[in-house]
């Protein structure tokens, strides 16, 4: 089933998505984006039905093609201040912030947003699979967080970065168990079973 275009027709509409809320290490990334009216992929989807080859491409196609787009993030020592929830409302504002365009209809990912200046908005569940302004969003977020997190591997590759981009596989909890947990860790998560003890790295 193809995507949809658009929620409301004759509106800017910005799609909004976030990507790494459920990891133990690195920063929470949205992006927002303005997809032309008439815009076509026939790859477009859910990042996380894409190989990273695919993400990859559109990612530069969005790029190019979009009307506007931004991509934000909020560090591992705000998400501890915060909470990831408002965390990544936080990093969807400022990815709002940074459009050129001010978006008349934001629709957002997810059954909870909260609410930006004045412009109305739709929370869409599984909408990174519905619109294709969510899809495109989705895939900015996550292929920027991903090279951000292939970077951080280059200091600390025990943790294996590269594969994991910080999700709690039980290969990043092991190396947390042996080496400790860095400053790009989140400390308010449980990064290890609550009856053992984490160690500073």
């Amino acid at each position: 089933m193809p995507l949809l275009p658009f929620l409301h027709a004759h509106q800017l509409e910005a799609g909004c998505d976030e990507a790494g809320r459920g990891c133990l290490a690195g920063p929470v990334f949205a992006a927002a984006v303005v997809l032309p009216p008439d815009f076509y992929h026939p790859l477009l989807n859910d990042s996380k039905q894409l190989t990273e080859a695919q993400r990859e491409m559109l990612r530069e196609v969005v790029e190019k093609e979009a009307v506007c787009w931004a991509v934000a993030r909020v560090e591992p020592e705000e998400i501890d201040r915060i909470n990831i929830l408002k965390a990544s409302f936080l990093a969807m504002h400022r990815a709002l912030d940074q459009l050129t365009q001010t978006p008349e209809f934001i629709l957002v990912d997810g059954n909870r947003f909260v609410a930006y200046k004045n412009v109305p908005h739709a929370c869409i569940i599984k909408g990174d699979g519905k619109y294709a302004s969510i899809a495109a969003a989705s895939i900015l977020a996550k292929t920027w967080r991903d090279a951000h997190m292939n970077d951080l591997h280059t200091q600390h590759p025990q943790y294996d970065w590269l594969s994991n981009k910080g999700y709690p596989t039980l290969a990043h909890r092991e190396a947390i168990r042996q080496h400790g947990i860095t400053a790009f860790h989140r400390r308010s998560f449980q990064l290890l079973p609550a009856n053992e003890q984490l160690q500073l790295f």
